[in-house]
């Protein structure tokens, strides 16, 4: 399959993470970062989302604001992929941003590496307000999740997105929504109360 052509202006940074669930376990896959541009996709205008590596982020460190350009696959499995483009090559930076950045929700800037993201840890968020609010926000992230039933017969698998927070506990935005639920063999249900994101979070100070 060919390669699409696309260009245009930086609109939002988020890491591109994934989430294996199965049951009360959990496991993430960091495999780099969003990209949403504005601009030209092919013979389409708008807005679209793109998948970059680790390894362009570290050279280009990508922010608001940036015009670049490259070359994209469409995402061959759509229920692993936020993007609809990945495998994204020959990226070009046309111009930077050079905006002060105002240290204020939604938090914006060039997003850090994905050990941070890791380190930092992560909270539900609902989703009305990522769509409302946080989408341009570097700690930001909504996550391909994919669940294994039945461990003992793991090709019996759900697929769904969750959205979550990386940010600072005191953001004045944050919403946490309802409980997780994640669906397990014989219809049992584990439901993701909230010590989970208290637990994984704890070592960050409020402002953090």
């Amino acid at each position: 399959m060919d390669k699409i052509a696309w260009s245009g202006r930086i609109v939002s940074v988020q890491p591109r993470i994934r989430l294996l669930r199965s049951f009360d376990q959990r496991h993430h896959g960091y495999h780099g970062f969003v990209l949403c541009v504005e601009g030209t996709c092919g013979e389409l205008t708008g807005e679209f989302l793109v998948a970059v590596g680790k390894g362009a982020h570290e050279k280009h460190r990508f922010c608001v604001g940036m015009e670049l350009s490259g070359l994209s696959l469409p995402a061959e499995d759509t229920r692993l992929e936020v993007a609809g483009l990945y495998k994204t090559s020959r990226i070009r930076v046309n111009t930077t941003n050079e905006t002060i950045i105002p240290p204020a929700p939604p938090y914006l800037g060039v997003p850090p590496d994905l050990l941070t993201y890791r380190e930092r840890g992560h909270r539900r968020l609902n989703a009305k307000t990522f769509s409302t609010k946080c989408t341009a926000c570097i700690w930001g992230c909504m996550m391909p999740v994919e669940i294994t039933i039945d461990q003992w017969n793991p090709s019996k698998k759900k697929y769904r997105f969750e959205t979550f927070c990386y940010g600072p506990k005191s953001c004045s935005f944050y919403k946490a929504g309802p409980i997780r639920k994640v669906p397990g063999r014989s219809g049992m249900v584990w439901e993701e109360e909230d010590w989970v994101d208290e637990d994984a979070t704890s070592h960050r100070a409020p402002d953090d």
